[in-house]
């Protein structure tokens, strides 16, 4: 979701006044999940990065965290979403991680999943779920030959979860910033000009209708996909 300092300075704001709108535009992209019928929305809230900013703005933006936690629980129940964050919670303050757990049992029964990346990043999820395979060989619970793609995706925080379909960035930058590396695969990729400030359910529809046109191969070529599709009775 970037582009919500830049949003702030173009108007003449500080930069925590961009991630206050930021966080209001999560509204409207979850409402536009819904209406597209999208199982799992995954935000990147706070990348592991980010604690190198100005204290202040950190400051700022654990603030604003606290406050979307305790605030937005109760709407996401009634919308039946399920909240839940993935990252590093240990760097987190008690009150913010008493926060977390709060939000997630409150909103556990939703069909639809919010998920909050903070704290994360794509090199730390697939080194923690490398600790967490190594700690299970060394314990004897598991062969090293058993060790491939499959087991160590089990291991990622979001083994559980859909294939991730479609990463977007926001602010006109083309790059992924560490974000879902393992996920992203075989990810289609789509890159807004738009500041996330500005980008709302109906860019969301955009981006859901470039996804739609894509062709994805996962490796096949074109006539591939095409002879696997008329077999399976849909349109090529």
């Amino acid at each position: 979701m970037d582009g919500n300092n830049r949003w702030a300075k173009q108007r003449g704001m500080a930069g925590v006044s961009g991630h206050k709108v930021g966080v209001e535009r999560i509204r409207d992209v979850m409402s536009a999940c819904q209406e597209l019928g999208i199982e799992v929305l995954t935000l990147f809230a706070f990348s592991s990065e980010n604690w190198k900013r100005p204290p202040i703005e950190v400051e700022a933006l654990m603030s604003l965290f606290l406050l979307y936690l305790k605030k937005e629980a109760r709407e996401l129940h009634k919308k039946g979403v399920r909240l839940r964050v993935i990252g590093n919670r240990s760097r987190f303050s008690p009150a913010i991680q008493k926060a977390i757990e709060a939000a997630e049992e409150a909103t556990r029964d939703g069909e639809t999943t919010l998920v909050i990346a903070a704290d994360y990043g794509g090199r730390w999820d697939i080194a923690q779920a490398a600790k967490r395979v190594a700690e299970e060989a060394v314990a004897g619970r598991l062969a090293t030959d058993d060790i491939n793609e499959d087991l160590l995706h089990r291991y990622t925080s979001m083994a559980d979860l859909p294939e991730l379909d479609l990463l977007i960035r926001t602010g006109g930058e083309i790059r992924i910033s560490n974000f879902l590396l393992w996920q992203a695969a075989y990810a289609e990729l789509y890159f807004s000009d738009k500041l996330w400030p500005d980008f709302d359910g109906a860019e969301l529809h955009a981006a859901a209708a470039a996804f739609k046109e894509r062709q994805r191969r996962f490796g096949l070529t074109s006539e591939q996909v095409t002879q696997v599709r008329a077999v399976g009775g849909q349109d090529a």
